[in-house]
């Protein structure tokens, strides 16, 4: 059955409000891609979200839209989805990121999507609707996205500190101030190209099922694509402090090697996972990473009760996104 063609208003409002969510991906996460780089004094805040925000634009010359494939046609039943349920995803996912910024704590915007997703979609036809595969892998990178950064993390400390053993710790200071750019930059192309495909899948998602572009569209228009890297790059260059400081600090105190080799443990987890077409979190990654660094030097460097406290975060997001997101769906019944 064809879909039949919302009214444009709406699905205007709704392209809006995708983009307003990617903004505020991109100014939620920007701790992600900066609070190492920060912290360790490599770059002021300024010049950080500046450095950060380009390379997240400029993903969108790197990466395929495999993420993007995902969310947009992996994660429900073709012809369930509708503007009601893209409105309450949404809502969903938006809310839980004000509230998580608001308290400072490094939660998932990506998981709150899909979070918001299976909400709205439960609310609408029940838990049948949903692709079982889709959602399980994105779920089983929420353990396996902190895992591999932890591991590739806590790695590059130890093969960095073998092959750096005999220089002085200030020249061990001076190279990685400047290999930190390139590690940063790094994190901030796989934060790019992960996270804004996101909001390509679901303005995708709500195109096809209004009947804007057609079921068997290989790709979004080309608009789609560049307005959600601009629009996450502008997230990006405006920030989030209250995350930076939870991330750069109070987890573990970094210096720049240190730095180096959690953003490289995370890059190339975010490498994989977009390579792979799994949408993964970019807070989880470079937590992960963090924690890795901070345990190869000894396990008290690490402030595990802070550690703890983001992993329940962690826990609750997509619940807690998937239940805002079916009070936005019955909202907006009552809308439009």
């Amino acid at each position: 059955m064809e879909p039949v063609q919302a009214a444009l208003w709406v699905v205007i409002m709704l392209v809006a409000l995708a983009l307003a969510f990617d903004f505020m991906n991109g100014f939620h996460d920007a701790a992600n891609s900066i609070a190492t780089v920060v912290s360790t004094g490599v770059l002021r805040p300024t010049q950080a979200v500046l450095f950060a925000a380009f390379f997240n634009f400029v993903a969108i010359f790197i990466f395929q839209l495999s993420v993007a494939a995902t969310v947009g046609k992996g994660i429900v039943e073709p012809g369930v989805v509708d503007t009601h349920v893209v409105f309450g995803a949404l809502l969903g996912a938006i809310t839980w990121n004000v509230i998580t910024w608001y308290y400072g704590i490094p939660s998932s915007s990506s998981h709150a999507l899909i979070g918001g997703i299976v909400g709205a979609v439960i609310a609408k036809a029940g838990a049948g609707s949903l692709i079982a595969p889709g959602i399980l892998k994105t779920v089983l990178f929420i353990f396996v996205s902190p895992t591999l950064g932890f591991l590739l993390g806590s790695l590059m400390m130890v093969l960095v500190s073998n092959v750096f053993r005999r220089a002085t710790p200030s020249r061990v200071d001076s190279w990685f101030r400047r290999l930190q750019l390139v590690s940063a930059g790094a994190y901030s192309l796989g934060h790019g190209g992960n996270d804004a495909q996101k909001t390509i899948g679901i303005i995708w998602m709500l195109l096809i099922s209004t009947g804007y572009i057609a079921k068997g569209a290989d790709s979004p228009p080309g608009w789609v694509i560049v307005s959600c890297y601009v629009a996450i790059g502008l997230g990006t260059m405006f920030g989030g402090w209250r995350i930076v400081k939870t991330m750069g600090q109070k987890i573990t105190k970094l210096k720049p090697v240190g730095g180096f080799c959690a953003e490289t443990g995370g890059a190339l987890t975010l490498f994989l996972a977009t390579g792979l077409g799994i949408p993964v979190s970019t807070t989880h990654t470079i937590t992960g990473a963090i924690v890795g660094v901070g345990s190869t030097q000894r396990a008290s460097a690490v402030r595990w009760g802070v550690a703890g406290n983001i992993v329940w975060a962690w826990i609750f997001t997509i619940p807690a996104s998937a239940f805002m997101a079916a009070i936005g769906y019955w909202v907006s019944l009552q809308i439009f």
